[in-house]
């Protein structure tokens, strides 16, 4: 892999995570032709070893206590960097320089950008090789965006921790329309997901989608700024974790778009047998997010879904500390959508069973074929 970071510039910003703003206007979205990281994070340098790319700390005193992987996009980044800053705020003698590293390793996803993603297919797209890398001891924690994440983690991987969730909602992005149901027919909206795209068409059946609108949240705004498509709709959280929301349109309700399984869920692994690593990260483990996370990939897991079936899931706590769920599951051309809904205590055991009651019963309703590739 190509070294992927190299500028070791100084760095005024007060923050450690690499927060990139780009201004939105109704004419143009300012996002720049080639993305380049603010200061927070040019400051670091990265040598490539093999499929790894490791940041070298300026002086690097010692070998680092602790190995970050992750993926090396603006957003991943910007998570393992939150994770960095979580770490050092619960073990203080983490704060030493050095003592952090962070490993950017590419993954099978990040390499395969001129197709869509269901027609690569396979598991663990945007994980494979970082769960290598920790199995093999380049690494001590991988963090991941928890929606990658395949509903079975390798063996001698552990997932015990979840940071706090940011918002699970989609956002749509639009030069000239302030809503989807703006948009005039044979409007072409830009989309990766297949869930978004049949949640889409089942509501709005005269736009249309283009399904290979591949990178990252800046080259997607940049095709966008270029008019390759009328409209996008990404995760407000990874906006929200770049600095970006300012570029929102508007923001789809949980009703017009259910969103994907642990959407804006970050989770961090470890190896199973290292136990100082789990103690580090277990400091970190937000119970509601975990907790929430387990019913939606039970739900997941028990569909068992293709690499082309459009799912959705989502638990949260009500008012009341109660777990309410909610599923759906989709034909890819939008013209047909099953959804389930549950209520019962926020607890672990009987949010697994919501989530895998709630997946048989979309079963159910599917019937044979349903979740065919």
């Amino acid at each position: 892999m190509e070294a992927l970071y190299s500028s070791a510039s100084t760095c005024s910003c007060s923050s450690s995570l690499p927060l990139c703003p780009v201004n939105f206007s109704r004419a143009s979205l300012k996002t720049p032709r080639a993305f380049s990281f603010p200061n927070c994070i040019r400051k670091h340098t990265y040598v490539t070893t093999a499929s790894l790319a490791i940041e070298q700390q300026s002086h690097n005193p010692k070998l680092a206590l602790i190995k970050i992987g992750t993926r090396g996009s603006p957003l991943a980044l910007a998570q393992a960097y939150q994770t960095k800053d979580k770490l050092i705020a619960s073990h203080p003698h983490l704060a030493e320089e050095g003592a952090i590293q962070i490993v950017i390793i590419k993954t099978t996803g990040d390499k395969i950008l001129s197709q869509p993603l269901a027609d690569i297919g396979g598991k663990g797209l945007f994980t494979k090789e970082i769960d290598e890398a920790l199995i093999n001891g380049d690494i001590d924690i991988a963090v991941h965006s928890m929606k990658d994440v395949p509903t079975y983690l390798p063996d001698k991987t552990i997932l015990p921790c979840n940071l706090p969730r940011e918002d699970v909602r989609d956002a749509f992005i639009c030069l000239t329309a302030s809503s989807l149901a703006e948009l005039p027919a044979g409007s072409v909206i830009g989309t990766a997901s297949l869930r978004r795209k049949s949640q889409i068409l089942h509501r709005y059946p005269l736009l249309k989608v283009e399904e290979n609108f591949r990178g990252n949240v800046q080259t997607r705004l940049k095709k966008l700024n270029e008019k390759v498509v009328q409209a996008t709709l990404l995760a407000l959280a990874g906006l929200k974790r770049l600095n970006m929301a300012e570029n929102v349109t508007s923001i789809l309700s949980l009703d017009e778009m259910l969103p994907a399984v642990a959407q804006g869920a970050i989770g961090i692994a470890c190896r199973s047998n290292d136990d100082k690593m789990a103690d580090y990260i277990a400091k970190l483990n937000h119970e509601e997010t975990r907790l929430a996370v387990a019913c939606e990939r039970a739900f997941l897991l028990t569909l068992d879904g293709s690499c082309r079936t459009p799912i959705a899931g989502y638990a949260s706590k009500d008012a009341d500390g109660n777990c309410i769920f909610k599923g759906l599951v989709a034909s890819p051309d939008g013209t047909r959508v099953l959804e389930t809904s549950r209520k019962g205590l926020y607890a672990y055991k009987e949010m697994m069973e919501i989530g895998k009651d709630a997946g048989q019963e979309l079963l159910k309703q599917a019937g044979p074929g349903f979740f065919g590739c």
